[in-house]
């Protein structure tokens, strides 16, 4: 499947129930170095509606397209050196609010599916946002990540403040948010910004055994798995461990709990039926 603005391969991966797919979804801006504009973050929109309702899909791995190798003047490899601002010149807050109140950091956010952020070269601005809107970051060692807007006078306006603070702590992302300064990918797996940085030859393998892994658990038990884990985020830790109880005990309810604990006591691999 291609689009204009991010194009999708399907990975087809051994799974129960079977047909599940491992779908990359690649920014597809290489000489603007992918950066988000208001079409590019409609065709995501699009994707994460069509990815929610379709049962085959089992993780989503967004990255961005590399620039041609052989340009006269090649580009830097990037995920998403940011917003594309040449869409905010002469812009008011009535003109902008509609397109931040419906914008694809926020459905990279809402999708139940899992999803893995792989990062080489520029994350900036809205493209650091865009992985932080991912559950998982993997990146090469040569990725850069950065909140400059303070820069232009404006601060991060999708998510960036929140999300950065919530993963790496009040101190790392005021420091990110007030200077506008890169990070390096090091830096960036020291602060828990990221969970994993390998080679740039390394970094699609890498990212594809964390997402087959994924693949291969029951895709109920996931979603239940990745709506408990975010109920940490918005709720005290008492009210959090009961939402947590609740969603474990109903578990057992569940076909996917009867087979895996029966083929983990007979020593047998689980075919999940996915309910």
């Amino acid at each position: 499947m291609t689009g204009h603005l991010v194009t999708v391969d399907r990975i087809e991966t051994p799974s129960f129930p079977e047909g599940g797919y491992i779908e990359i979804w690649s920014l597809n801006r290489p000489n603007r170095l992918n950066a988000l504009n208001r079409d590019m973050h409609e065709e995501l929109i699009g994707l994460c509606e069509r990815a929610e309702s379709d049962d085959s899909t089992r993780v989503v791995v967004i990255t961005g397209t590399e620039p041609e190798k052989n340009a006269d003047r090649p580009k830097p490899v990037a995920f998403a050196a940011g917003a594309d601002i040449t869409e905010f010149s002469g812009q008011s807050s009535e003109d902008v609010r509609p397109f931040f109140e419906r914008n694809a950091w926020e459905g990279v956010w809402n999708l139940s599916k899992p999803t893995i952020a792989m990062v080489d070269g520029f994350a900036l601005g809205g493209g650091t946002e865009l992985a932080l809107s991912c559950d998982m970051r993997v990146a090469s060692n040569r990725a850069k990540f950065g909140q400059p807007e303070i820069n232009l006078g404006l601060i991060p306006g999708g998510g960036g403040t929140q999300r950065l603070t919530s993963l790496v702590g009040y101190g790392a992302a005021i420091e990110m948010v007030l200077t506008g300064d890169m990070v390096s990918a090091q830096r960036a797996l020291e602060i828990g910004l990221v969970n994993k940085v390998v080679s740039p030859e390394e970094l699609r393998d890498s990212t594809l055994e964390i997402a087959r892994n994924i693949a291969s658990k029951s895709p109920y038990t996931i979603k239940v798995a990745k709506r408990a884990i975010r109920a940490a985020l918005d709720l005290p830790l008492t009210q959090g461990i009961l939402a947590e109880r609740s969603e474990f005990v109903a578990l057992f309810d569940t076909e996917d709990a009867s087979i895996g604990v029966e083929a983990f006591l007979s020593k047998k691999e689980p075919e999940w039926v996915g309910r």
